[in-house]
């Protein structure tokens, strides 16, 4: 059975191991209102201390209720949340875009989904940065993914799959809520409904499965998922290889 108190506990002195042994500083941490960033700030204010935390809330046309929690969820642990405005950046992205190509706009909605995580990965990096030279040690950016997410591929290349330390990717999201209720994380914040406050539907609703499923395809082989189900987590898993690795030349 899971011991969501011992895995917070874990994970805690993995942080403050890793950050010891490597003479690091701090945390930047982009917060998105949802329970993977939420629960991955909480866990990093208990290992480092809110002071040698960052968050950034980096909204691009993104719904009122998410940055309410952000904001809540910083205040309820007490590190500094930052917000850069992506929105006029994302817009004129997309305006040259058309400009060059004149396409189809229902081509480009793969793309501008997948461009947002792109420019908020680069927004926490710069911010990294520029913590590490202001306050003399190195920030490093803390991943928010978990392990249902990446074993079907959700995530963008180049994007929200990019970090430094990852401390959420071997926790299935039932677990994540367990750990964020166990170290406090607000109901509301780690019960919320998974989006990737990108393209208006649910994490469910664009995966065709639950997140559930896919922890019983992880944890016991599928056994208590219907076998169309299974064959669909499987097919995203293997529709998603391309994002697991790079292919190599080797001479």
């Amino acid at each position: 059975m899971f011991d969501a108190k011992k895995t917070a506990n874990e994970i805690i002195e993995f942080i403050r191991n890793y950050y010891e042994e490597k003479n690091l500083k701090g945390a930047v941490i982009g917060i998105s209102g949802g329970k993977d960033s939420a629960v991955v700030a909480g866990l990093f204010t208990k290992a480092l201390g809110k002071e040698n935390v960052t968050g950034i809330w980096m909204p691009c046309h993104s719904k009122d209720e998410d940055k309410n929690n952000a904001v809540e969820l910083a205040n309820h642990f007490g590190f500094e949340l930052k917000e850069f405005d992506l929105t006029d950046i994302y817009d004129n992205y997309v305006k040259q875009i058309v400009q060059l190509n004149n396409p189809d706009m229902n081509d480009l909605i793969d793309s501008n989904i997948n461009i947002k995580p792109r420019l908020r990965t680069a927004t926490l990096y710069y911010h990294a940065a520029y913590l590490s030279k202001k306050n003399k040690g190195v920030y490093l950016v803390a991943g928010t993914s978990n392990k249902c997410e990446i074993y079907v591929g959700y995530f963008t290349k180049g994007g929200d799959n990019v970090a430094d330390i990852q401390v959420l990717a071997d926790l299935t999201v039932d677990e994540v809520v367990k750990v964020g209720e166990e170290i406090g994380v607000p109901y509301h914040i780690v019960h919320k409904t998974p989006d990737d406050g990108l393209s208006g539907l649910s994490d469910e609703d664009k995966l065709g499965v639950k997140y559930s499923e896919i922890a019983d395809v992880l944890e016991n082989d599928g056994k208590n998922t219907q076998e169309e189900v299974r064959k669909r987590i499987y097919n995203l898993h293997q529709r998603n290889a391309h994002k697991f690795y790079t292919p190599t030349y080797k001479k």
